[in-house]
């Protein structure tokens, strides 16, 4: 299922969705997209995204020569070709700076543009609800928080993550404990022309049980996304057990 949009109407015009998909697609186009060669984007991911092995060792990845074998058992070691010894490209690394960094950093415009479309559909709803500050933090946190998840069930991975999706299926798992019966204007492969309005717990459920069932080799953080949604859903439903919660959302107003 592809949602297009939902018919969820918000009483105030989300300001920080809108910057954090302005800044997620200037980040992408403006400093990753313009890379010459694989080498190239593969250092700048390197570089500024997060390592789970580096997380766990505290310590930026060595590139040894190839055939060395796992050369450093206190270190992140990668075989490279053209090295001749154990080599830290990037000795000043801001490790833990690093999974703040990979929110905002995507391995295709597939990847920013299909996470951009998820954020909007239900991020400007959430936004409503908590409040431009209370969502940021809400993003922020959980993203950190998906991203804990993906680095403790990958711990030897010398593969860098990097993507919003962890955040926003944060977003995501508020949205289906708050509007689950929200209709989301959606299509279905190969039906393209044909959109459904399906309910929100129907769209999202869908897309969780997905996100059980796919592989980890398959390249996808599943389990970033897996925390990140039960994290969501679980901060929803605490919020919504506080006196004078949920806000009141008048059902006529609608803003882009």
């Amino acid at each position: 299922m592809i949602p297009i949009r939902d018919d969820n109407p918000t009483a105030h015009r989300a300001v920080v969705t809108l910057v954090l998909i302005v800044v997620n697609i200037a980040i992408y186009f403006g400093i990753q997209y313009p890379k010459h060669s694989s080498n190239a984007e593969a250092l700048f991911e390197y570089k500024w995204a997060g390592v789970p092995c580096e997380v766990r060792t505290g310590r930026p990845i060595v590139l040894v020569p190839e055939g060395s074998g796992p050369a450093l058992t206190s270190r992140c070691a990668i075989p490279a070709t053209g090295v001749t010894g154990p080599l830290t490209p990037f000795p000043h690394k801001s490790i833990w700076l690093s999974v703040f960094f990979s929110m905002f950093l995507h391995a295709s415009i597939l990847h920013v543009l299909g996470n951009m479309l998820f954020l909007w559909i239900f991020g400007n709803n959430v936004e409503d609800q908590l409040g431009p500050i209370g969502f940021l933090v809400l993003y922020l946190v959980g993203g950190i928080v998906a991203s804990l998840v993906h680095i403790v069930g990958n711990l030897d991975s010398t593969s860098p993550f990097l993507g919003a999706s962890g955040a926003i299926a944060v977003v995501m798992g508020a949205y289906i404990v708050w509007w689950p019966r929200a209709r989301v204007l959606t299509v279905i492969p190969p039906f393209f022309f044909l959109p459904f309005r399906v309910p929100a717990v129907v769209v999202l459920g869908l897309w969780f049980i997905l996100q059980l069932f796919t592989q980890s080799s398959s390249g996808v953080a599943t389990l970033a996304h897996i925390g990140g949604f039960v994290f969501g859903v679980l901060v929803a439903f605490a919020l919504s057990r506080t006196a004078g919660f949920p806000r009141r959302i008048p059902p006529t107003r609608l803003r882009f």
